[in-house]
């Protein structure tokens, strides 16, 4: 068997929601990325870490499995996954799953990968351990995310039978109803995917007119999409790229050098070279914060340093209401609590 299973737990929340993607993305080759191998290696020391802390061979009580391949294929067809640490004691099943991703925050609530792996443990240790409570845990440092979710284990079992298995059923058959979401990210078929691209193009119908001649409602509409809109354009430009690379040919479009900035050959070379010449080929700069409190150290950076370092205040940014920051103020609230200061 192979060692990513097509139903595997990563992808459920996609299958679930899509479950033609399965096959559709099978047809490409699985290239990889800089953050996929990141994930890798953080998550390879995050092993080494938690079994050097156990520090001993896993007692009877509580039951601890670090890496713990887990196979829920009883709803999945084939489907397995591996859970990066599986705790059993006092009745409780506890799934923690690491997550060194910065840019999408994962939420431990209704999260399908962790519902897969929770099953798979229910599935082969329920009867031995008597479980009776099920606790799912995101660990996301790079966040400073510490998500927990505690479904009843009734429900989920539910889940399992009445949405996992029947979305898992179509996607092993490559049938059901493509659907695009926010479940497209990680999809190998996103490029050139129809469902996609449809549900992207509908923007159309607004003809991206100047937002004084659209309701709220429309703009509305548009916010909650663009993102997505953006990010297949852009997959779409890159699948573009890379097969005009490989020798397709674009109607109207051809592959061409792009711009690039000068550099030098030798930075010693170059210097040795400028000083004979009777100049200083040297600069001298102040060290970047984060590379002058790596010399000085935490604690010295701090007291040397009171005083003569800020944070400026970030630049306004839209984003949805679920996002964990707090509100700024707009001009409208900051006017007011400037009349209000003036008629004390």
């Amino acid at each position: 068997m192979s060692s990513h299973a097509l139903l595997s737990a990563s992808s459920a929340s996609r299958r679930i929601n899509c479950p033609p993607s399965a096959r559709l993305a099978e047809k490409y080759e699985d290239r990889g990325s800089s953050y996929a191998a990141e994930g890798t290696d953080a998550h390879a020391l995050c092993e080494y870490k938690l079994k050097a802390a156990l520090g001993m061979e896993a007692c009877p009580d509580p039951v601890v499995l670090v890496e713990q391949r887990v196979d829920f294929s009883r709803w999945v067809r084939e489907g397995f996954g591996t859970a990066d640490c599986i705790v059993i004691a006092d009745g409780t099943l506890q799934v923690i799953d690491f997550k060194y991703g910065l840019g999408v925050l994962v939420a431990a609530e209704a999260n399908p990968q962790m519902m897969c792996y929770a099953l798979g443990t229910l599935d082969a240790f329920d009867g031995i351990y008597d479980i009776e409570r099920v606790r799912m845990t995101i660990y996301q440092p790079r966040r400073d995310n510490l998500s927990t979710a505690e479904p009843p284990k009734a429900e989920l079992l539910k889940w399992a039978d009445e949405v996992l298995k029947p979305a898992a059923d179509l996607a092993y058959a490559g049938e059901g109803k493509p659907a695009c979401g926010e479940w497209c990210a990680f999809c190998k078929a996103k490029s050139a995917c129809r469902a996609r691209a449809e549900a992207n193009l509908e923007l159309a119908r607004h003809e991206f007119r100047l937002p004084p001649l659209l309701t709220d409602e429309e703009v509305e509409d548009i916010l909650a999409k663009v993102d997505g809109l953006v990010s297949w354009v852009s997959d779409i430009k890159e699948y573009a790229l890379q097969q005009a690379i490989g020798g397709k040919q674009w109607h109207g479009f051809k592959l061409v050098e792009g711009r690039s900035n000068r550099r030098y050959v030798n930075d010693e070379a170059v210097a040795e070279a400028v000083l004979q010449a009777g100049f200083e080929p040297y600069e001298r700069r102040l060290l970047g914060i984060t590379a002058m409190q790596k010399m000085l150290g935490k604690a010295r950076f701090d007291e040397a340093l009171a005083g003569l370092v800020e944070k400026p205040q970030g630049k306004p940014t839209l984003v949805p209401e679920s996002d964990k920051r707090p509100a700024m103020n707009n001009a409208k609230e900051d006017f007011n609590d400037n009349e209000g200061e003036h008629h004390v």
